[in-house]
């Protein structure tokens, strides 16, 4: 069977908008629907390049109704509409094919799926972020470092080695400078030693602990939508929401900043937002980015305030918010650093 058999038509509602799915998508809707058993037989007579497709297609199809089942394959209808709709991610999706693939296969499919983009492990090598990287590759050998930084992007490979010690950095220069070309039988073995040993691990320490995921969620939300959810939340589940509220990094947490960290931030925010989003916060919070200006920049600013008149909540939300994600970008790029919750650790974005 091909995935040419299984283009029947299928639209999915999205907020009452209907789009086509397609071809993998169908595909995938139908193995879902089919299950380990019934559909063991249709996979082993996939080719490997159908089953990465489907696989892909399956991790990112999320939730699939009883109706839009019916449009793809009408028999199947009366046999799975009584358990609900299906969700097809990632667990599903590894769990399916671990019914019927030996392990390794499975492993390298779903690295594919979770791990970095590329189509290639040089491709997804140059994606993987330069300070991870080099913390690998400082403890391989010489040569080692340099066929991997020969294959990968060469803005990536600069980045990678102005991180790695300095001696091993001018070492890898030069066996970079004296290696001819590089057998095939050693790439390979390169190749399957980073997807063993590094690739593999790195998809598993990247996976987001949820309640992180859904901090980040709340981070996004307005004053009154967050305080809603958390309320709701505590009710049903006092220990996650207290976990949620713990790993929140809200706008008062930006006192928290050293010196020069504020003064990093101020120099990357708009006037007029910042005058919008010290608007509407307390007096504390006014008075630590004040303390960090000086005190001509502070009188201007202020007097921006007091022009500004009554401000909406919503401004005022989204002025902090997008304050709270430029400070999360510049820790990121290493411009600066802050902490989160009521602990003594710093945390790097």
């Amino acid at each position: 069977m091909s995935l040419d058999s299984m283009q029947n038509q299928l639209t999915i509602s999205e907020d009452g908008v209907e789009r086509e799915l397609k071809g993998p998508e169908r595909a995938a809707v139908l193995m879902l629907a089919l299950g380990e058993v019934h559909g063991k037989q249709i996979w082993a007579r996939l080719d490997e390049i159908e089953i990465r497709q489907i696989s892909a297609a399956m991790a990112k199809l999320g939730p699939v109704t009883p109706n839009m089942l019916q449009n793809l394959f009408s028999d199947f209808v009366r046999k799975l509409s009584s358990r609900g709709a299906l969700m097809g991610n990632v667990d599903a999706t590894e769990r399916l094919l671990a019914a019927f693939l030996p392990q390794d296969k499975v492993a390298t499919i779903m690295e594919e799926i979770r791990g970095p983009a590329g189509r290639n492990m040089w491709e997804k090598l140059s994606n993987v972020q330069e300070n991870v990287l080099a913390n690998y590759l400082k403890n391989e050998y010489p040569q080692t470092v340099a066929v991997v930084l020969s294959k990968i992007d060469p803005d990536h490979a600069a980045k990678v080695l102005g991180i790695l010690p300095e001696d091993l950095a001018l070492e890898v220069i030069n066996r970079m400078l004296r290696m001819e070309a590089v057998q095939k039988e050693v790439l390979e073995k390169v190749e399957l030693t980073l997807r063993k040993e590094f690739m593999s691990n790195l998809t598993n320490t990247s996976r987001r602990d949820s309640h992180e995921m859904m901090a980040d969620i709340f981070n996004n939300f307005d004053r009154q939508t967050e305080a809603r959810f958390l309320a709701a939340l505590e009710e049903e589940n006092r220990e996650s929401a207290e976990r949620i509220k713990n790993l929140m990094f809200t706008f008062d947490d930006l006192m928290k900043l050293d010196a020069a960290g504020c003064q990093t931030l101020l120099r990357n925010v708009e006037k007029d937002r910042l005058a919008i989003a010290l608007k509407g916060s307390n007096d504390a919070v006014r008075a630590f980015f004040f303390g960090n200006m000086s005190g001509r920049a502070a009188k201007m600013l202020q007097d921006d305030m007091d022009a500004l008149g009554p401000v909406r909540l919503r401004d005022v939300d989204e002025a902090q918010s997008a304050m709270v994600n430029t400070a999360k970008d510049l820790a990121a790029r290493g411009e600066l650093m802050i902490s989160k919750s009521k602990g003594e650790d710093e945390i790097i974005y």
